[in-house]
This record gives structure tokens, sequence and C-alpha cells, in this order.
């Protein structure tokens, strides 16, 4: 494929490049059942937005500090592993000269984290754009919108790899191709605001995502 200058990709982390999802959901679950929200489907619900807006939007005032506290004392356990398919893709584009972006609603602790259990993984990008960096979560497109201005590339040009519902839209208001990836949420929940839907990043077509990027 010829060298790629005017497009790029830009990723969400958990549950597309990192195998942490799962993780996630227990980890909310057992805050949930600690401090119970009464909100249904609580984990899933939440998945794609930023702490902030979590604990402002579910958590009253005088609990938000101990939710925080427990949230990383369970996220400090975690251990991350790259979902199957992934470091070949962005190896993949690197090699075909396309920019790549990191967009994830994590905040900038987390990602020391992720850093140390990864240390090859924030080599791959260009940019990244952590939740401390934005103002609205997702489903604003501003991180995306961040990311593609950072790369000086149009928005239309880029892809978005999502796998949240929240994350999907996003990418759609964004003006990007999106790339629902199945497993968090069943394909047909996230089908309505992707261009295309793939269920593992195992032997993802980039040269035909290219293609398409170039002719929008």
């Amino acid at each position: 494929m010829a060298i790629n200058k005017d497009i790029a990709c830009l990723f969400d982390l958990d549950g597309v490049l990192v195998d942490s999802e799962r993780i996630y959901t227990k980890i909310w679950e057992a805050i949930e059942c600690q401090w119970p929200t009464g909100v249904e489907n609580f984990p899933y619900k939440i998945k794609g937005t930023t702490l902030e807006d979590i604990l402002h939007k579910y958590f009253p005032a005088e609990i938000r500090q101990q939710v925080t506290e427990e949230l990383y004392r369970l996220e400090g356990m975690m251990v991350y592993e790259p979902k199957p398919g992934a470091m070949k893709l962005l190896e993949k584009l690197r090699e075909d000269e396309v920019a790549t972006a990191l967009v994830t609603s994590s905040n900038d602790l987390k990602m020391a984290h992720l850093w140390n259990d990864m240390p090859n993984l924030k080599g791959e990008f260009r940019t990244i754009i952590t939740g401390d960096e934005v103002t609205h979560s997702k489903p604003d497109p501003e991180g995306y919108l961040k990311a593609s201005s950072a790369l000086g590339v149009d928005s239309r040009r880029c892809a978005v790899f999502e796998d949240s519902l929240q994350g999907v839209k996003a990418g759609r208001a964004s003006g990007a191709f999106v790339v629902g990836v199945a497993g968090t949420l069943k394909a047909e929940d996230i089908a309505p605001y992707c261009d295309i839907v793939v269920d593992t990043l195992e032997g993802f077509d980039c040269d035909n995502l290219e293609s398409i990027l170039h002719k929008r």
C-alpha cells in the first residue's frame, strides 16, 4: 500500500486494544453493590465515559472520594494484556505510515499503570488524548476531534475503532468512519452507529480500510 499522509486511525483503549472490559465490568459491579446507584445495567451504561462524568452523574458528592479510592485500589490489581490482533494491526498501520492516535476516557493515573504493564504500546501512537484532556466525555466527539486536529487529518478521513455504545456514538458524531469491535457489547447493539462491525482485530484488512478513507 502506498504511504498515507492524509488519513488516520483513532483507537479507543479498553475493549479495543487491551483486554480489560470484562474486568472493569466486575469492578464497577462491586462498586455498585457497595454504593447502589439504582441504574439498570450500570457497568454497561457507563462504558466509554470519564471517571469525572461517572462520579458526578451517579454518585452523591459525599461518597465520591470513597468510590474513587476503591476504583483505584481495584485498578491497581489489574494486569493489562493486548486484545488479539491489536499489536499486529498497529504494526501494519505504522508500516503504511498511517497516523494513529489513542483516545481514551481513562485518566493519566490509570495510563501510567498501563504503560508500566505494556511499555511498547505508547510508542505506537503519534498523539494520545486521555480523559484528563477533554471537557466533554463520550458520546461527545471532543476527544476524537482533538486527536484528528493534533494529527492534522480531516476527521472524515479518520477511522475510529470503538467497542462501547458511547464510543461509537462519539466516533459517528466526529464524522469519522466507525469500526465497531464487538465483544463488550453485541454487534447488533453498536451496529446502528458503525460503518462496519468486526468480532476481532485479528486479520483486519488494513488495505481495504485505507482505500475507503482515501475516498471520503
